[in-house]
């Protein structure tokens, strides 16, 4: 990694404010699903369709553009994914069924773009040789703070923004787009952190990750990196469709309460990251288990709520939900940095991103599988597949 031959403290602030443009443009959808579902008339499978195939352009893109920011430097990586956050916007603004999976799957990918080569690009930048304040884990904390802070604030306006303004399925979108254009300029500005000797790494070299194969990945990563993302989009995703699925005067509402749930969901997820980071300071388990820990509370009164006409238990639900959401994140981020060899950096991570992002599957499989079972059911199963990872994570106490 190169450093500057004078300390540059916020160096790393644009780029993280480009990773809170790109989350906030990934996640403004989350918010407008009730609408879509409700003044659309899309079903619970189109639904959750399109939260899914966000996830088939940003595995591809996390797994090898991280990589090839490992192999060609971060600024390239992460400006293109900018750019390409930009144009997804203004695909969704079309407000045609084939722009909205058009619009999500190029958001998906400068989501990939953007989280491996970012998170990398913010934890250099956070290095000592940059900022001689920091102490480990600020890099993670502050990559994961960014990610989470738009991933939270950019559904919780578009929802406001979409119950109440005219024309909601276009103005709901501005926002971002004002945003993601501000970011632009800073970034450009940003210090490139990987030597151009380093930048010389043929490709096929740098697409071969061999940090993966390390025990502490496999036994730790692994089985808690879903969870990020189960969490999530069963808050944002599955709950509030119930809502609206049931009427009444809540319904009424569908959007705001659903922008509040994500808003709350995400945030809470921003709020534990400190304290997930002291947990995780010498050792990331105990961090790991407080999040499953939490995401099996948060399924158990999930199921409550499916089998109940109670709508406040959205909120605790969006509580516990959010907190493993935050501490999941926290463990596997600082996990994957403490393993990766430091020309795996970026590679490494968006191994880690893509598999936290198996869990925006979710909604599509307990859409589908309610043909077979009812959703409290579903979230029951749920609950006992997060329960045996805390207990995997327990059991297991090997150092290597």
């Amino acid at each position: 990694m190169s450093a500057p031959a004078t300390p540059r403290p916020r160096a790393w602030l644009p780029v993280a404010l480009t990773m809170f443009a790109i989350g906030w443009g990934a996640n403004q959808f989350v918010s407008l699903l009730v609408a879509y579902r409700r003044d659309e008339g899309l079903s619970a499978v189109d639904v959750a369709a399109l939260v899914g195939v966000y996830a088939l352009g940003l595995i591809p893109a996390l797994l090898l553009l991280g990589p090839v920011s490992d192999a060609r430097g971060r600024s390239p990586v992460l400006r293109a994914a900018a750019v390409v956050s930009v144009a997804a916007t203004g695909v969704l603004l079309l407000d045609q069924l084939w722009a909205l999976y058009a619009g999500r799957l190029l958001a998906g990918v400068a989501s990939g773009a953007a989280f491996a080569a970012g998170s990398a690009w913010v934890r250099e930048l956070s290095g000592p040789a940059w900022d001689p304040t920091t102490v480990p884990g600020t890099g993670a904390r502050r990559a994961a703070t960014a990610l989470s802070a738009g991933f939270g604030l950019g559904p919780l306006v578009a929802g406001l923004v979409a119950q109440w303004a005219p024309d909601p399925l276009t103005t709901a979108y501005l926002p971002h787009l004002v945003l993601a254009l501000a970011v632009l300029v800073p970034l450009w500005r940003a210090p490139e952190t990987v030597p151009r000797a380093e930048a010389a790494v043929p490709l096929r070299q740098a697409l071969r990750v061999r940090s993966v194969a390390r025990p502490r990945f496999r036994r730790l990563v692994v089985p808690v990196a879903p969870w990020v993302f189960t969490a999530a989009t069963v808050s944002l995703a599955v709950l509030p469709g119930l809502l609206v699925a049931r009427g009444g005067t809540a319904a009424e509402y569908a959007v705001a309460v659903n922008a509040v749930v994500a808003g709350l969901t995400l945030g809470t997820g921003v709020a534990v990251q400190p304290l997930a980071r002291r947990l995780a300071a010498q050792d990331t388990r105990p961090a790991a288990r407080l999040g499953c820990a939490a995401v099996l509370a948060g399924l158990l009164v999930a199921a409550g709520y499916a089998a109940s006409p109670v709508p406040w238990l959205l909120l605790p639900t969006a509580l516990l939900l959010g907190a493993g959401y935050g501490c999941c994140l926290v463990a596997g981020l600082l996990e994957t940095q403490r393993v990766a060899a430091p020309h795996e950096l970026a590679g490494l991570t968006g191994v880690f991103y893509a598999l936290t992002y198996l869990g925006f599957a979710a909604p599509l499989v307990l859409a589908a599988l309610t043909a077979v079972a009812p959703y409290p059911v579903l979230l029951l199963v749920l609950a006992a597949l997060a329960a045996a990872t805390l207990a995997w994570t327990t059991a297991d106490r090997r150092t290597g």
